[in-house]
C-alpha cells in the first residue's frame, strides 16, 4: 500500500498543476517532492504526470487516483484540523456544462455538496462559450463534450457518452433494411433531422463515423437541448442522435427506436476542465466528487 504522506504529496501535485507548486504548500524542498513522486509511480508501476515547461498535467491514471483517494485525504486533514471543511467550502463556484447533462446527472450528483455550505452557480451553454468563459476566468469548471485546445487549460477525461440513431417507431419502420445494410446514406436520406446546433455537431460526427460521410438529409428542427430534441423525435417529426442516457426511457417505453446499430457504439469523451495552475481546494472538492460519481456510472 502507498504511503500516505507519498499520496498526500502527490494530490498537491495534482491540484496545484506543478510539483514547485506542491512543495511551497506542503513546505518542502522541490528535490523532496520529486522523490516522494518517483517513488510512488515505482510503487504503482505507471507514470502519474507528463512534465513540461508549463507544469505537470495528469495522466488517466492520475485522475482515477485522485478521485479515489482526493476526498479521503481531505477527510483525514480535517479530522486533523478542526473546521477547517467548515470554513473551505463556504464559498461560491461558477460551473458551466450543456443543459441535458447538467440536468440528468451532474448537477444532481454535487448537490449533496450544498450541505456543506458550497454554493454552485450554473451557466449552461455550448462548449466553445464556455471554455471561453473559462479561459476569461468567468467560470471555475467546465464539462465539455470537447477537448479543451487553449492553453492554460486542463482537462480531465470524466466519462464516456454513446450515441444511438432514433426515430419514432414509425418512421424508423419506413427505412429500407437491406439497403440500409448495403447502402446507409441513401437508405436514410429521407429522414428529417433534429439538430443540436446548425452544423449538425452530433450527427454529422455520427455520419462520419459511420458512413464516411456528412449527412445529405434535410434538417427539420434546431434545438440546443437534448431532452427538448428527444421529445420532438417522438413525435415523428424527425430522427436525431442522442446520448443512450438521454433516449434509455424512452426506448425501453417503446416510443423510439434505434434506427441504425453500427458495429462498435460511437463514444465521446466528456472532459472536466479548468485553468492550470493552482486550483481552488472547493472546485478540486468538486471535480473528485464528480469523478467519483462517473466511476459509478460507467459510461453515459
Amino acid at each position: 500500500m502507498p504511503n500516505l504522506d507519498r499520496l498526500a504529496t502527490f494530490l498537491s501535485i495534482y491540484r496545484l498543476g506543478s510539483l514547485s507548486a506542491a512543495a511551497a504548500e506542503l513546505g518542502l524542498t522541490q528535490p523532496a517532492v520529486t522523490g516522494q513522486l518517483l517513488k510512488l509511480e515505482e510503487e504503482l508501476g505507471e507514470q502519474l504526470f507528463v512534465r513540461s515547461r508549463l507544469g505537470a498535467a495528469p495522466t488517466a491514471r492520475a485522475a482515477e487516483l485522485a478521485a479515489r483517494i482526493g476526498t479521503r485525504i481531505d477527510e483525514l486533514r480535517g479530522a486533523l484540523t478542526a473546521g477547517d471543511d467548515e470554513v473551505q467550502y463556504r464559498e461560491q463556484v461558477a460551473i458551466g456544462g450543456a443543459s441535458d447533462g447538467m440536468a440528468t446527472r451532474f448537477l444532481p450528483a454535487l448537490a449533496p455538496l450544498t450541505e456543506r455550505g458550497l454554493r454552485l452557480t450554473v451557466t449552461l451553454g455550448l462548449a466553445d462559450e464556455l471554455l471561453s468563459a473559462l479561459e476569461a476566468a468567468r467560470l471555475d469548471l467546465v464539462l465539455s463534450p470537447v477537448r479543451p485546445r487553449q492553453r492554460g487549460i486542463t482537462a480531465i477525461p470524466l466519462i464516456d457518452e454513446e450515441f444511438v440513431l432514433v426515430a419514432a417507431p414509425a418512421l424508423a419502420r419506413s427505412v429500407d433494411p437491406a439497403l440500409l445494410a448495403a447502402d446507409p446514406v441513401p437508405a436514410l436520406a429521407h429522414l428529417p433531422l433534429i439538430a443540436y446546433a446548425g452544423d449538425l455537431p452530433i450527427i454529422r460526427r455520427y455520419w462520419r463515423s459511420e458512413f464516411g460521410r456528412r449527412p445529405p438529409n434535410r434538417v427539420a428542427m434546431v434545438v440546443p437541448d437534448l431532452r427538448a430534441i428527444l421529445a420532438v423525435v417522438v413525435t415523428g417529426a424527425g430522427a436525431s442522435v442522442l446520448p443512450r442516457y438521454i433516449a434509455a426511457a424512452a426506448l425501453e417505453a417503446g416510443s423510439v427506436s434505434i434506427v441504425h446499430t453500427p458495429e462498435v457504439p460511437p463514444l465521446n469523451t466528456i472532459y472536466l476542465a479548468h485553468r492550470s495552475g493552482t486550483v481552488r481546494p472547493v472546485v478540486t472538492l468538486i471535480r473528485d466528487r464528480l469523478m467519483e460519481r462517473a466511476r459509478a456510472w460507467g459510461s453515459l
